[in-house]
């Protein structure tokens, strides 16, 4: 698993690490009945099972229907002996939250120069990586999903052969606009939203825009509002108005090896780009 990633430094070292540990745990997943209950989202999915060309760092599930009464603890001590089984030392807990939320997460926590040193050819000390540093892998499960997504089922043949149920390409799409309009970045924009955006256009993907009013819906940013092709373009020209795209570049450049595509950004570009290449499905 690690040969195809052909590492020359140590982030590229660390990133390959984590995403192995991230196909090792939706293994573990899928052989304690995980995918029969969720569906497989998020940046990771598409970068795994789509393609996607820069690395991302979390899991993310939803629920395929709403369950209140869902316990993620259930799949955590499987994966964990997944993780086990390949000889990762790895620790997977349940965040405690202090208020009710449909959000359930759970965190994979171990020693990176550890395991590095298990499953690359580096010998310690490991320049540029602290040894006390800790690999951590978040994982999100939404309890209570917004309708109208389509899923479908992709396979991965390494370390073994195993199936992952996961939204189609359209749905990702709506749920990566969703979070383009609607996240809370504050002071720290995520321009890795920016960069899949372009993604999804330039692979013609067209976007489940049923799906997508399903989640501003849910989340109190269309009411009582069909939401039509043109609607969407003049909500996202607003979003793009507002936005520190240097602050954007500076948060994705770590997640890219080609930081040339970053140049163009800026708001006129992802109107102009939006107007050419978005199409919707129903």
């Amino acid at each position: 698993m690690l040969e195809k990633y052909a590492c020359k430094t140590i982030e590229e070292h660390r990133n390959a690490l984590k995403e192995i540990v991230q196909e090792i745990s939706l293994l573990g997943l899928y052989r304690c009945g995980f995918f029969n209950k969720a569906a497989f989202y998020g940046g990771t999915a598409l970068r795994i099972f789509y393609g996607l060309d820069r690395f991302s760092e979390d899991l993310d599930f939803s629920l395929v229907e709403a369950d209140p009464n869902f316990r993620l603890k259930d799949f955590l001590k499987p994966l964990e002996d997944e993780l086990s089984s390949f000889g990762f030392e790895m620790q997977v807990e349940e965040k405690r939250k202090s208020t009710r939320s449909a959000i359930k997460s759970a965190f994979i926590k171990g020693d990176t120069q550890l395991h590095l040193l298990r499953i690359a050819a580096i010998k310690p000390p490991v320049s540029g990586l602290n040894p006390d540093e800790k690999l951590r892998v978040k994982i999100e499960i939404d309890t209570d999903p917004p309708g109208k997504a389509n899923f479908e089922i992709k396979y991965q043949l390494l370390p073994v052969p195993f199936s992952v149920r996961l939204f189609d390409a359209p749905s990702l799409f709506a749920g990566k606009v969703h979070a383009l309009l609607c996240r809370s970045w504050q002071n720290r924009v995520k321009g890795r939203d920016f960069y899949d955006y372009a993604w999804y256009l330039s692979r013609s993907i067209p976007l489940n825009i049923q799906h997508l009013q399903a989640r501003l819906d849910q989340t109190g940013h269309l009411p009582k509002k069909k939401l039509e092709p043109e609607m969407l373009i003049e909500m996202l020209d607003e979003r793009f108005d507002t936005i520190d795209f240097a602050k954007a570049k500076e948060d994705v450049k770590a997640f890219v090896s080609n930081q040339e595509t970053l140049e163009l950004w800026s708001a006129d570009f992802f109107s102009q780009i939006t107007r050419q290449y978005l199409r919707c499905s129903e």
